[in-house]
């Protein structure tokens, strides 16, 4: 094993680990709250189906590749590489379209008359979890065709170009048509991605606007800890950032590959490297701004010193 394998494997066994340790210990919150109603607050099961998505993603990409930087290259078939693809996908739809919804739910929030008709169904756990269940079936469906794209490391065809993953790769024809379906493919993201930087704006919007109403209010208040529309808001603009920074990096480099015939193995370990960024280190943005989570270490400090 070279050098440089062993340090890509490295980078991507630590970026996996660190990233499931934060999304399983805020699924164990989330989830906590959801069954017990303690603490229960109406973004809980929006947040809970995030961090479920990244950690699905993180097992589904970010494990193979390691185990393939450390020269484990054979350990799935074809059906396991089609498997993993497939949730892969399946998985980092859902965590897209879960930013949307937590954006325009803050967005409504703060200002019904956006669209006026949702207000009291943003309240409904009920319409929440249509809306989280529908995420599911949405991109189970839109990804349904992936299969057929993906194969094992060794079932190479030569009338297509292969883009090797180390353990999986998948295939096009790389004509005219392809390209236009790489596009059309990732058209959804696209606009879910418009979508959240419409949502995130609004927010920013109303929060100034409202900022500047009751300017002459915050002067004469002795606490200046920000409130909860501002920590939630603040929450989501970082995700947002860190969402839509990644994702474009990451679809120019898949679209690249798909287009573009013998791209380097560099290329190849970038881009899952950058695929997996937020779903690592996006729960600790979580983590950091819910007041439940310091209270809880608080506790526990209290808790050592009466001991």
């Amino acid at each position: 094993m070279c050098s440089a394998s062993l340090d890509i494997g490295i980078i991507f066994l630590t970026q996996t680990g660190i990233g499931l340790v934060g999304n399983s210990s805020l699924l164990c919150l989330y989830n906590f709250t959801l069954l017990t109603g303690h603490l229960l607050r109406p973004t809980d099961l929006i947040l809970d189906q995030l961090v479920l998505a990244n950690s699905i993603v993180l097992i589904s990409k970010g494990i193979p590749q390691t185990l393939a930087a450390f020269g484990w290259n054979y350990l799935l078939d074809d059906i396991g590489c089609k498997l993993i693809f497939y949730f892969y996908r399946v998985a980092t739809g859902v965590s897209l379209n879960t930013i949307c919804l937590f954006s325009g739910f803050q967005a409504i929030k703060l200002d019904p008359s956006i669209w006026r008709w949702m207000e009291l169904k943003i309240r409904s756990l009920k319409f929440l979890s249509f809306c989280c269940f529908f995420c599911w079936v949405l991109h189970i469906l839109v990804n349904s065709c992936l299969p057929i794209i993906v194969s094992g490391p060794l079932n190479s065809k030569n009338t297509s170009i292969e883009n090797n993953y180390g353990y999986c790769s998948w295939h096009l024809r790389g004509n005219l048509l392809d390209s236009f379906y790489a596009i059309l493919y990732f058209s959804p993201d696209l606009i879910s991605l418009g979508f959240m930087i419409w949502a995130s704006s609004s927010t920013i919007f109303i929060l100034y606007r409202h900022k500047q109403r009751v300017q002459h209010i915050h002067r004469h208040r002795l606490s200046s800890r920000p409130s909860h529309e501002v920590r939630a808001t603040n929450t989501i603009l970082i995700l947002v950032s860190f969402f839509v920074t990644f994702y474009s990096i990451y679809i120019t480099m898949t679209l690249w590959m798909t287009l573009v015939a013998n791209q380097g193995q560099w290329i190849v370990n970038t881009s899952v490297l950058v695929a997996s960024c937020f779903p690592a280190f996006s729960p600790f943005v979580l983590i950091i701004s819910d007041t439940r989570v310091s209270r809880l270490c608080s506790g526990c400090r209290v808790g050592r010193s009466a001991s």
